[in-house]
């Protein structure tokens, strides 16, 4: 997977979805107490970033407030305020907007003509041109370049809608206001198009005074944070495995392409003494199921290409089921078989095989107990 920073989208809407209304003043949705929560959550990231449109409706200083937070964060050792991030295709912005002139560090992306434009309007930031057209992939390599891990996206609805449709949205928090705007013609949060994120999975939700809180987080395989969020989950089944001193302890988890968890099992579920993770979970499914190959295998380890207890080792089985993805934490080292390759052998059968090293170690932990 690419570089990219974990990117955090954040909104407040009416119950009827909308942003705002058309007034000449800005519907405030929020209440005084998630005002704060949101400074709090500004505090925790890198740097926060909105679109052109909302730099100019709201001309926003986009700060973190709280004196004692930013305190903290100098005390940590990073700067008192996120780096400030804006998108401009145009580069046509206000260069004496609040924007430009308060807190720490700024950003302009923008495309190849649209920096012309900025510079020659000498905006306060550094202008960063991503091509011909603005390319988000891009931008979000050169934020983690930057040391950008954690984004915030403050808006507005045309940003929120990009990310999601272009699936490299981590996370949702939706604030859900008591009001009706019921106005055709104001801006709603999502605009219309084919999104990437699939079903989304509900993670928390709060009361704040007169507001809801609700987080989300996409579960479509394929999203970095969804196959965090399934690999994390196939090494908590490893944990569940009956220890064994010939065996390793796994975990896996079988998720259709729009995130729905199809099966899952671990390494001698059921009493069985010789079954594997991925070899349980597939059993539980009908071999004729349609979604098996758009399906991705989630696996704390890497499937095994042999085996002695049983004819067809999980990389076979995974072939035969017509699963075209698998994700791993731990390529099998060569305690019990030597010169194991079921990645290689998945790979070389066209199986696209991603392995995330970050969970490694949660996935060795529940085999602590064997040599090597």
């Amino acid at each position: 997977m690419p570089p990219y920073p974990y990117v955090l989208l954040s909104a407040a809407v009416s119950l009827d979805g909308y942003l705002d209304d058309t007034s000449p003043e800005r519907l405030l949705l929020s209440s005084p107490a998630d005002f704060d929560r949101v400074d709090d959550v500004r505090a925790s990231v890198d740097a926060i970033l909105i679109g052109a449109g909302t730099l100019r409706a709201d001309n926003p200083r986009l700060l973190v407030n709280s004196a004692e937070r930013r305190a903290a964060r100098v005390a940590s050792g990073r700067p008192a305020y996120p780096l400030k991030v804006t998108v401009s295709g145009s580069g046509d912005v206000d260069p004496a907007a609040r924007f430009w002139h308060t807190g720490g560090d700024k950003v302009l992306y923008t495309t190849a003509k649209g920096a012309e434009t900025a510079r020659a309007r000498e905006i306060a930031a550094d202008v960063v041109p991503l091509g011909p057209d603005l390319d988000w992939d891009a931008l979000l390599r050169d934020l983690h370049a930057r040391g950008v891990r954690r984004l915030m996206v403050e808006g507005g609805g045309q940003i929120h809608t990009q990310l999601l449709q272009r699936g490299l949205a981590d996370e949702l928090q939706l604030v859900l206001a008591p009001l009706l705007v019921g106005d055709p013609d104001a801006p709603r949060l999502f605009g219309p198009g084919a999104y990437g994120p699939g079903r989304l999975r509900l993670v928390e939700t709060r009361r704040i005074e007169d507001v809801v809180l609700m987080r989300y987080e996409p579960t479509a395989p394929g999203l970095a944070s969804a196959d965090r969020h399934w690999l994390a989950l196939a090494c908590d089944l490893a944990a569940l495995c009956p220890p064994s001193e010939t065996a390793f302890s796994v975990g896996a988890v079988v998720v259709a392409s729009d995130g729905t968890e199809l099966a899952r099992g671990h390494s001698r579920e059921g009493g069985d003494p010789v079954v594997h993770a991925e070899e349980a979970a597939l059993a539980k499914l009908d071999p004729a199921d349609p979604r098996l190959p758009g399906a991705t295998v989630y696996s704390s380890l890497e499937p095994c290409a042999r085996r002695a207890s049983r004819p067809a080792p999980c990389a076979r089985l995974i072939l035969d089921a017509g699963v075209r993805r698998v994700v791993t934490a731990w390529r099998e080292p060569d305690t019990f078989v030597a010169s194991a390759d079921g990645n290689g052998l998945l790979t070389a059968n066209g199986v696209d095989v991603v392995v995330l090293p970050e969970y490694e170690s949660r996935a060795k932990a529940p085999n602590g107990h064997l040599p090597g």
